[in-house]
């Protein structure tokens, strides 16, 4: 076994690899860019090297200073994560040249299924279902077209190099088939450096389910049952589950079959994934397999109780399977919520900066400890007052819950979201509590294009209407309640001035027009019982009991003997006395105040936001890459402005209106805030 392994990654999966390695008493060593130099993944490591500047391609992506750093720290083996290297296959065949253990796949084995072309002239071979297509290179429109009429539409346009959404276009008729493939081909030339293209049937009401599968070095190979990856938004996975809540049992052995029949094919040694397209009458394809560890594996590890970064270090060092396909198991329900640095309400605009306070949900459940069942657990690579740098992807950590069935998973789910408590960045919270709540998903009827379908048109806050809204006002009256008591028992206080807690309170709060809206509450002790209060709103009451602090942002008690766990803080962007509250993705900003109080406050004049129409403002924080144009010049509507990147994207801003650019306040190179103005126009 081996002594010293170095971790090619970041972020969240270098953590995770650390923490099997210690448990196996392995020595680690993290490499680090400069914008990674404090982050907890270093922290976390015997060693580290700092491989170059922030950028990926001139670190992370490195082989060079990977084989190098190796070298300098005695490193026998790499683990290479996901993403960056892990299936390079120049790289894996590099490390086993240098006498460097590559924690994956051979190199014959990634370049083999590195090719979508080639892969599925493979699949067809080794008798695995393959959707009906024409796999060779396509010469170009017109042969699309006659191609795509053979087949029968609709059909799936596709980049052989393509990924992550990047080169793939559906196509219903002769014109968007023909304008479909000179724009796939674009993007491939342009993301890929290969432009070739090939054309399949496009499965109808398609669901994304894979199979995970193991091998080792003496020729044998398992399959770890599936996982149900169809909750995605444009192509990128949000929501996965394991097992799938729609295929049958046959289904799931002829798939694991036919995924075991091509990891044999190849020879495959190490942890991989067959994905499939299945359709609606459980008709499944082979799409592509990943030769490396996927981002969902914990669903798997929860629901066989294996950890799979420690049978993929076994394997490298020359072990064999210490199980047979008999031995699988497939105990309850596991879901993992993927928690990005993106703000929902503004189309999931990139979100980068310092975690002002990072508290994930307790955990029940370790990454080091995966036969534990059922419960909470969080895969991150960040820490309270930790950075998101714009450099990198925008996850912040993975959420995974394990619960005897489906029902339960899902309960601890969106329990676990209600205390995870992110501040400084946005996050997708949000969404994801939207998405768990959403009747189609509780069914468990969905496809790929679920979110499409219901959030097209972007994500709103109505979206996520609370079960019972009275419950959010109750909870704000609770908590200044507490504040009011606690100010009551200090000594000292003047008499005739003393603070008087009350019972009767107004709630203020903004309704859907944006007016305020005032709600009478009345608040009731229950006498010698600390924490607790009976809370009437209307004609609902609510009997609380909370033993959390007053500084506490995630409150964990009763409400009407049922567990809750919320969040709730004081201050907002725009009133430092206004308690904020959240729960279950709603979220109220609300003034807890006396009934006199409320009677003035209703008579103070409304200040109007200021008028920020004449400026062009930037949608997140990001690098001002080009500014488009300069003062004095005349600029249509929809006319580039300026490009914003972060994490790995490009923002292009347009004006909204016709007009003369007055000021350019803002300059190339320069890092901006959230709505920092950019343009003026006059």
């Amino acid at each position: 076994m081996f002594t010293k392994i170095l971790i090619a990654n970041r972020g969240e999966i270098a953590c995770r690899v650390i923490a099997t390695a210690k448990k196996m008493g392995i020595k680690t060593v993290a490499v680090y860019s400069d914008a990674d130099k404090e982050a907890r993944h270093v922290a976390l490591a015997d060693e580290a090297v700092n491989i170059g500047p922030a950028p990926s391609r001139e670190s992370y992506l490195q082989a060079e200073k990977i084989i190098a750093a190796c070298k300098q720290t005695g490193a026998q083996a790499v683990h290479p994560g996901y993403g960056f290297l892990s299936e390079n296959e120049a790289f894996a065949k590099r490390c086993e040249d240098e006498g460097i253990a590559f924690i994956g796949p051979k190199a014959h084995s990634i370049a083999a299924m590195g090719d979508k072309i080639a892969s599925k002239k493979l699949a067809n071979e080794a008798k695995v279902n393959t959707i009906p297509g024409y796999n060779d290179a396509i010469s170009g429109p017109e042969q699309a077209v006659e191609i795509a009429k053979g087949i029968g539409y609709p059909v799936m346009i596709k980049a052989s190099a393509g990924g992550g959404g990047k080169g793939l276009r559906v196509a219903f008729n002769d014109k968007e088939a023909f304008e479909g493939f000179s724009s796939c081909q674009n993007e491939a030339r342009n993301s890929f450096g290969d432009d070739r293209i090939f054309i399949e049937k496009f499965v109808q009401e398609p669901r994304h389910i894979e199979i995970q599968v193991l091998g080792d070095s003496h020729g044998n190979v398992i399959y770890l049952n599936e996982r149900e990856c169809s909750i995605q938004r444009r192509h990128q996975k949000v929501i996965e589950e394991a097992p799938s809540p729609f295929i049958s049992d046959a289904t799931r052995k002829a798939m694991g079959e036919q995924a075991v029949q091509l990891a044999k094919a190849v020879k495959y040694q190490s942890a991989g994934t067959v994905e499939f397209v299945v359709g609606k009458d459980q008709d499944f394809y082979f799409l592509e397999m990943n030769t490396r560890l996927q981002v969902e594996h914990p669903v798997t590890e929860c629901i066989t109780g294996l950890d799979l970064v420690e049978l993929m270090i076994r394997v490298a060092a020359g072990e064999k399977l210490p199980l047979t396909q008999a031995d699988v198991k497939r105990d309850g329900w596991a879901i993992e919520c993927r928690i990005n640095a993106e703000d929902p309400f503004r189309n999931f605009l990139p979100s980068t900066g310092r975690l002002v306070r990072f508290a994930p949900p307790e955990q029940t459940m370790w990454q080091s400890d995966v036969e534990h069942l059922q419960g909470v657990r969080v895969d991150t690579g960040v820490q309270d007052g930790g950075e998101i740098p714009m450099f990198y992807d925008s996850m912040i950590a993975k959420l995974i819950v394990h619960g005897k069935d489906r029902n339960d998973a899902i309960a601890k789910m969106r329990e676990a979201l209600n205390g995870f408590v992110i501040r400084g960045v946005s996050s997708n919270i949000p969404f994801q509590a939207a998405l768990l709540a959403h009747p189609r998903f509780v069914s468990g009827d969905f496809n790929t294009g679920f979110i499409a379908e219901n959030y097209g048109k972007g994500f709103f806050a109505e979206d996520v209407p609370h079960d019972d809204a009275a419950f959010l006002t109750a909870l704000a009256a609770f908590v200044r309640r507490k504040s009011r008591e606690r100010a009551a028992g200090l000594s000292g206080q003047l008499p005739g001035y003393a603070v008087d807690a009350g019972k009767d309170y107004v709630v203020v709060t903004l309704d859907a027009a944006g007016n305020n809206r005032y709600t009478p509450v009345h608040v009731d002790e229950f006498e010698g019982e600390t924490g607790s209060a009976q809370v009437r709103v209307g004609a609902s009451s609510y009997v609380i009991r909370s033993k959390s602090r007053l500084n506490d942002i995630a409150i964990t008690g009763t409400v009407n003997g049922k567990a809750f766990t919320a969040q709730v803080e004081r201050g907002t962007p725009k009133n430092p006395l206004a308690l904020r509250v959240q729960h279950n993705g709603t979220r109220i900003d609300a003034l807890v105040m006396s009934p006199r109080m409320a009677e003035l406050h209703a008579l103070m004049p409304h200040k109007a936001p200021p008028d920020m129409s004449r400026y062009v403002l930037s949608p997140m924080p990001g690098l001002l890459v080009d500014v488009a144009v300069v003062p004095g010049q005349k600029v249509q509507a929809g006319e580039r402005v300026a490009v914003i990147e972060a994490m790995k994207m490009e923002n292009v801003l347009f004006a909204a209106a016709d007009g003369v650019v007055g000021k350019v306040l803002a300059a190339k190179g320069e890092s901006l805030s959230v709505d920092q103005a950019i343009v003026e126009f006059v």
